[in-house]
Order: C-alpha cells, then sequence, then structure tokens
C-alpha cells in the first residue's frame, strides 16, 4: 500500500509541475461562508503566486475562462443559494473566471470535472462581478467570503491591484 501510494504522489507530482510553472507557485486553499450552524458555503481552490513585475494581463487568459493553477474552482454548497439569476440546489460544481482589464465574470458550472477543461455547454450561469481597487497590490490569487447580510455573502477575488466580488444570497 505505501508503495501505491508513494508511486500516485510522485506521479501526481509530475503530472502538476507544468502547470505549477505555467503559473507561478501553487497551493491549494478554502473559504468558508457560515450563513447559520448548520448552512453553509465553502470553495476550494488553487493560491497562484504571480510575478508582479509583469503586467498581470501577460501572465492570466483576459477574455476568456480561466481556471487558476490550471484546476478551476470548487463550490460546495449545504443549502439552496442564488447567485446572479440562477437558484443553485444543494449540491457541488465549479467555478471559473473570465478576467478582463475592466470587470470579471464569475461562472457556475454544473461540471465536477476538475481536470481544468472547461465545458460552456456546462454553464448554469455567469454572473458579471463587481470590482474595487485594493489598498495594495496582492501577488497571490486570494478567494474569500465577506458575510454583508444576514444569509448573503460575497465570493471576493483579490489579484494584483483590483478585488472582484460575486454576490451569493441563502435562500
Amino acid at each position: 500500500m505505501r508503495r501505491f501510494v508513494f508511486f500516485f504522489v510522485i506521479l501526481a507530482t509530475l503530472f502538476l509541475a507544468p502547470m505549477a510553472f505555467a503559473q507561478g507557485t501553487t497551493s491549494t486553499a478554502n473559504a468558508t461562508c457560515n450563513f447559520d450552524q448548520d448552512k453553509q458555503l465553502a470553495v476550494e481552490y488553487q493560491r497562484v503566486t504571480f510575478n508582479l513585475k509583469k503586467p498581470i494581463a501577460f501572465q492570466i487568459p483576459f477574455g476568456k475562462p480561466w481556471a487558476p493553477g490550471g484546476k478551476p474552482m470548487t463550490l460546495f454548497t449545504d443549502t439552496p443559494v442564488q447567485v446572479g439569476s440562477r437558484n443553485l440546489p444543494i449540491g457541488a460544481y465549479t467555478l471559473f473566471v473570465i478576467p478582463t482589464a475592466k470587470q470579471w465574470t464569475l461562472i457556475v458550472s454544473k461540471s465536477t470535472d476538475m481536470s481544468g477543461a472547461y465545458d460552456e455547454q456546462q454553464d448554469l450561469v455567469r454572473v458579471p462581478m463587481e470590482s474595487g481597487e485594493l489598498p495594495s497590490p496582492e501577488p497571490q490569487l486570494n478567494v474569500a467570503f465577506e458575510h454583508v447580510a444576514p444569509g448573503q455573502c460575497n465570493l471576493r477575488v483579490d489579484l494584483d491591484k483590483n478585488g472582484h466580488f460575486a454576490t451569493f444570497q441563502k435562500q
């Protein structure tokens, strides 16, 4: 059994290493929104570090769906929520973003494929994200939830000089 685990770890490292070099260093992180004791949202994502000496537009695919670190973000919800115009039932989803210089778009996909492949046919909703300037440049992609009202959290995606927000409302 140990040999199998060791082999799997080596194989995974060899497979994932090229993706890490393509976008800087990566590590897995998560963010949680607790609506109450029993109801929450959770997102798992790749925290990618970028070189802020180069323009971000040259390091991420502006205008195209992007899976940070080569792996889509995953959303888990144990309560129905609304994002944009769409109600999402309890379940697991993948999240992509479409970054542009002016505004980012959040894509919620019914696919749970973690390969990083994007399939537009699996889109449930695309939500324009509000944006704001950060007090200081952020070299790592950071994802967090902010409780903004009872039963409402903003998913926040920060990178470089900007933060981008999408609202999730408990149903």
